[in-house]
């Protein structure tokens, strides 16, 4: 490929360009101000012409006596010699030219114009002889009496384009070198002012490198916006733009123009930098990391990066759900290791009487708590879920309690896994909430009602302050602080799943409420 002219060349080229539009501008201008100066000059010489030549007596008189008219072809050529005109004809009343510098036309009519000479007053304009533009002025012939007896014309043709030019050509010549010399000396300086401000690219450079900029910015899975310093959009890829629903064309807006809430708003413009952010957009959990970026010691804007984690934190909750329940296995285990010790050691005290009462109340206790919690929970997964939370709280040294009215049949496969990941959250925040506590207690309603599942857990804890009601649920806050772990994802995953189904989740002091419709309000639509 022809390699394309450097950013100098192409500035050169240009002004080039415009000089040679310019000049051709001004040779327009000249020619039309030289043939403006001939027209002045020339036309009141040759009225002085014209007139010299009708204030003859001998013209006169050969005017006035046809029979004497021709003394005036000598007298006629004096005056023409001596004027230096092109041009000096004589004729009658009736514009028959007695004197033409051509012979073959002796006798025809005068192209007169609009001339007013045969009204008794001078005329200069513009007339044709033999194809030529001629500038010509007449004179009426008066005779002493003030009888017009004829008019004399005295003529000149114009020059020609090529004398005009030659005429402007040393003008012409001095204007086209300045501007040469000006615009060779002006192309290397704004050449060198763009270079510098381009960082030395060539234009070719700098289109190739936005070119794999944007392809590299759409090859990325994750989403990228770019803001400047007054949170404008600057760069936004294809990702960005699906998580943060933006619309086509949001380059140069701000965030709130194109309808980012308040809340993610803040997140996007917060100048503290706090890596992995959580927050919920839509029905995604997005981590969230922003850059802030300074060149020369000022803010300049940001940049912040989106990375969709809705599937992992669902994959890392089922994990926890996994480790939760082999926590309350090993619990379980534990604590059936310590009661075989009791047997065994009632057994080699022959305390036979006390074996038996011993056995017969720890297995009733957990016979009674499967068969309270199976007897109120249908669903064999959530059962299952609120038995192995149970033990982790006796374990805990707290009580998991059934809330009176509690009562929940077979769920569908989707709605019993999202049941697990609603009840499972809010219980383990449940627990969390209550600590060490002896004397805490966490509660577990379920009832199915209008086509829906409501779930409501409460604790012993201290509870949610009000302020900050929104903000468990928005940002995956978490009271124990952020250590850079998974902290407070879960209620935040928690209302993903709960606004999926069309549903929803509100939390009043201790008490966390959720509703899980059947079928979800997308699914309606």
């Amino acid at each position: 490929m022809r390699p394309r002219p450097t950013l100098a060349r192409q500035f050169l080229l240009l002004q080039l360009a415009i000089i040679v539009v310019v000049l051709v501008a001004v040779a327009g201008v000249s020619l039309a101000q030289t043939d403006a100066r001939f027209r002045e000059v020339e036309g009141q010489r040759l009225l002085a012409v014209a007139e010299s030549a009708a204030a003859m007596e001998a013209v006169r008189v050969g005017l006035g006596d046809p029979a004497r008219e021709g003394i005036l072809p000598p007298a006629a050529e004096s005056v023409r010699t001596l004027a230096g005109v092109d041009h000096l004809v004589l004729a009658r009343t009736d514009a028959r030219m007695l004197t033409p510098t051509d012979p073959r036309v002796i006798g025809e009519r005068m192209d007169l114009g609009s001339s007013t000479v045969l009204e008794g007053r001078s005329w200069i304009g513009e007339v044709s002889i033999g194809g030529e533009r001629v500038l010509i002025a007449h004179v009426p012939v008066v005779a002493d009496d003030g009888e017009i007896l004829g008019l004399a014309a005295a003529g000149r043709t114009y020059p020609g384009l090529l004398e005009r030019l030659a005429t402007s050509a040393p003008t012409l010549l001095i204007y086209l070198g300045i501007a040469c010399v000006l615009g060779v000396a002006g192309s290397l300086l704004l050449s060198r002012h763009v270079k510098r401000q381009t960082l030395g690219l060539e234009p070719g450079e700098i289109a190739r490198l936005v070119e794999h900029r944007e392809a590299m910015l759409q090859g990325i899975k994750e989403g990228v916006l770019g803001l400047d310093r007054e949170n404008r959009v600057t760069l936004v890829n294809d990702k960005a733009a699906e998580l943060l629903r933006l619309p086509p064309g949001s380059q140069g807006r701000t965030l709130p123009d194109l309808g980012v809430g308040p809340h993610l708003l803040g997140v996007l413009t917060d100048e503290v930098e706090r890596p992995d952010r959580v927050v919920v957009m839509g029905d995604r959990l997005v981590t969230l990391n922003r850059m802030p970026l300074r060149a020369r010691g000022e803010r300049i804007g940001s940049v912040t990066t989106m990375r969709d984690r809705t599937d992992l934190v669902a994959l890392q909750h089922e994990l926890d759900r996994t480790r939760t329940t082999t926590d309350a296995l090993r619990a379980q285990a534990h604590e059936f290791s310590n009661q075989l010790h009791v047997i065994t050691g009632l057994l080699g005290l022959e305390e036979y009487e006390e074996v038996t009462r011993y056995v017969s109340r720890v297995g009733g206790a957990r016979a009674e708590l499967t068969e309270d919690v199976t007897s109120r929970v249908a669903d064999p997964s959530v059962a299952a879920l609120l038995i192995a939370k149970a033990s982790l709280a006796a374990e805990q040294g707290c009580d998991l309690i059934m809330a009176a009215g509690t009562g929940l049949g077979p769920q569908d496969q989707q709605m019993s896994a999202d049941l697990v990941t609603v009840v499972g959250n809010l219980v383990d925040n449940a627990l969390d909430a209550v600590g060490g506590d002896r004397d805490g207690w966490v509660e577990v309603w379920l009832s199915e009602e209008e086509g829906a599942v409501l779930v409501s857990v409460r604790d012993s804890g201290e509870g949610v302050p009000p302020e900050l009601a929104e903000e468990v649920f928005r940002s995956g806050f978490s009271t124990k602080g952020a250590d850079g772990s998974s902290r407070g994802v879960g209620l935040a995953l928690t209302r993903l799943v709960c606004t999926r189904r069309g549903g929803g989740i509100e939390v009043e002091g201790a008490c966390f409420t959720a509703r899980l419709p059947h079928v979800s309000e997308e699914g309606n639509r």
